[in-house]
């Protein structure tokens, strides 16, 4: 039977991990940095709707209630990591547990520190969506990147292995071979906004 776009779009949920504090950018929470006039969580949740993502699920840590009051983030669901100062790991396990509830059947995950990754590519990666073993990454020159796709199927296994800084790399170099690698380095640019001066890509 041949999938249609309202198929994917009602199986697979976006995952925004935004709870980061910012620790080499001085306490700044990554979700409220501002970019072209509004917090970067913003864009993120936008990008996921353009490519196709229907419902999207925010993970919250750092300035939670801020973020609540200045982000424009209506039709998501919010989710408070308590545990986000415990690094990436965290947010990733809070993240899976909203989405059990829900009936999805994969998360697409971004980052919220990424602003170089736009719809094109997050939309490359939700077409590679077949199930709920479904495996996909983005690769930018051939070199696994985000967004990345978990089926729902491998959640478990993730939500075991995911600490720290690391989220889900232990978990996706156990299981290499399996992935499925959708190059966007042509559409999308993979830096993250870490330190004071990768603040340049926000201006």
């Amino acid at each position: 039977m041949t999938r249609t776009d309202d198929d994917t779009a009602g199986e697979v949920a976006g995952l925004v991990l935004a709870a980061g504090g910012g620790r080499r950018l001085g306490g700044r929470a990554k979700a409220l940095l501002g970019h072209r006039g509004r917090p970067l969580v913003e864009r993120v949740v936008s990008v996921l709707h353009a490519a196709g993502c229907t419902r999207v699920h925010v993970v919250l840590g750092a300035r939670a209630d801020d973020v609540r009051r200045q982000a424009r983030l209506e039709g998501c669901v919010l989710v408070d990591n308590p545990e986000w100062e415990q690094g990436m790991g965290s947010s990733l396990r809070a993240g899976l547990d909203s989405l059990n509830r829900t009936g999805a059947r994969a998360a697409l995950i971004c980052l919220v520190d990424q602003p170089g990754i736009g719809p094109k590519a997050v939309a490359r990666v939700l077409a590679a969506y077949e199930d709920e073993h479904s495996l996909v990454s983005a690769a930018y020159d051939g070199v696994r990147g985000h967004p990345v796709l978990f089926g729902a199927a491998h959640w478990p296994g993730i939500a075991a292995t995911a600490t720290g800084d690391r989220g889900a790399r232990a978990y996706l170099k156990a299981h290499e071979d399996g992935i499925r690698l959708v190059e966007c380095a042509d559409v999308a640019e993979p830096y993250d906004i870490d330190t004071v001066a990768d603040l340049s890509h926000l201006e």
